[in-house]
């Protein structure tokens, strides 16, 4: 099998691939609008992807191209409706960065209370300024409110209380009781409002996935809701700020941010950039790195590693865009003879009915001689129909629920 990685990833951690006899390609130059001509040029069958922008001709390029993963946990880099529409699987491997971006949080978050860039810029200068940057709060005390409870959320939330900051977040009635007895072990106090949870932090931190529910959400009523004077961290997604707003709202009420991700930042990795946010004072940021340690980048490629070996096993897994739950007005059961073309048979005499499969799954019994298959369909067949599949040789019974799938 053939495997590009259109980033950088340390070839030695995908030597397991190429032990198993797998063709690894690593072409960290690749970028969005390079990456149709490439994958044109060969059979790729997996794409592996950091920041690299996926599209639609991306993925239409290839006919042999089955599965991306993206070497991290956010996939919005990736046209997820496209490959859905070609049967394409899209994975990631979240989680294994989260520390690394927590990290640079607390690090953003400290360089504007100790002024740290300003003060080094002084520095560099030929300047001693002791009398200007003795002026810092302290972060002791100071409440942190948690925008997205995910990995990142809680590795930030464990930081900040080592540093003595009660930790806040919003309460939501559907998370699961794992999720519950999870807050409860680090510490976080659960808020009902959003407008109560703002109102009351000294520092926001976002950890919201990039979604269109979460674009453009700290908007002006949401910074609106903010202290004066607070402090906004995002190491999320650049476009769930109101880049407008946000200058607005340092402008009238001094708040201060600490940016790793922009709105409209460069797709590339480098080149001349300036952005309205990026030169405002009261802005601390850096080059959307917080997943670029050493050691999340061992992690990150250790995961990536594991998902193409169990795809190449017939496993899919960390699939980000099929469905997760059942689909179909009715399922049927049908137990049969565990021989060759018995599915084949049954799947001709639904096809002639019209019905479709959403999904199926065959189990094979002890001994290897019946097997059952649960068929959801989103019809209910005909009578004829049911009774062509139970007339045939290997078939050893036929049930129907109707309605058993939402």
């Amino acid at each position: 099998m053939k495997i590009l990685c259109a980033d950088a990833i340390a070839s030695e951690l995908l030597q397991p691939l190429r032990d198993a006899g797998h063709e690894v390609l690593v072409e960290p130059e690749l970028d969005g609008t390079s990456l149709p001509d490439r994958l044109t040029d060969d059979s790729v069958e997996v794409l592996v992807v950091r920041s690299t922008k996926v599209s639609k001709e991306a993925l239409e390029a290839s006919p042999a191209l089955s599965m991306v993963v993206r070497a991290g946990a956010g996939t919005d880099n990736i046209d997820k409706d496209v490959a859905s529409a070609l049967g394409i699987y899209v994975s990631n491997v979240p989680g294994q960065n989260a520390v690394a971006v927590a990290e640079l949080a607390m690090g953003l978050l400290l360089a504007i209370d100790r002024q740290i860039p300003a003060g080094m810029a002084d520095l560099r200068s030929g300047k001693w300024n002791k009398g200007e940057y003795s002026k810092a709060d302290g972060i002791l005390g100071k409440q942190i409110a948690i925008i997205g409870l995910g990995e990142i959320g809680y590795a930030v939330a464990h930081r900040a209380r080592s540093f003595g900051m009660p930790v806040t977040a919003l309460r939501k009635p559907d998370r699961s009781e794992d999720a519950q007895s999870r807050i409860r072990a680090a510490g976080i106090r659960l808020i009902d409002t959003m407008e109560e949870l703002l109102g009351s932090a000294d520092v926001v931190s976002l950890h919201v996935p990039g979604t269109p529910g979460t674009k453009g959400m700290v908007d002006a009523g949401f910074l609106a809701m903010m202290k004066d004077g607070a402090i906004l961290l995002n190491t999320a997604r650049g476009d769930v700020l109101d880049a407008e707003a946000l200058v607005t709202a340092m402008e009238e009420k001094n708040i201060h941010a600490g940016l790793d991700v922009w709105p409209s930042e460069p797709a590339g990795k480098s080149g001349e950039w300036a952005s309205v946010l990026s030169q405002h004072p009261n802005v601390v940021g850096s080059h959307h790195i917080g997943a670029s340690t050493a050691q999340a980048q061992s992690a990150v490629a250790a995961g990536t590693v594991a998902v193409v070996e169990a795809y190449l096993d017939g496993r899919v897994i960390n699939c980000v865009n099929m469905v997760d739950e059942r689909l179909g007005e009715v399922v049927l059961t049908v137990r049969h003879l565990d021989k060759v073309g018995v599915l084949a048979k049954i799947f001709a005499t639904i096809r002639k009915d019209g019905a479709n499969v959403y999904q199926m799954e065959n189990q094979v019994f002890v001994g290897k001689i019946a097997a059952v298959a649960s068929i959801n369909l989103d019809h209910e067949p005909s009578v004829e129909t049911l009774r062509a599949i139970e007339g045939d040789d290997d078939v050893l019974g036929v049930s129907i629920a109707v309605n058993r799938v939402p």
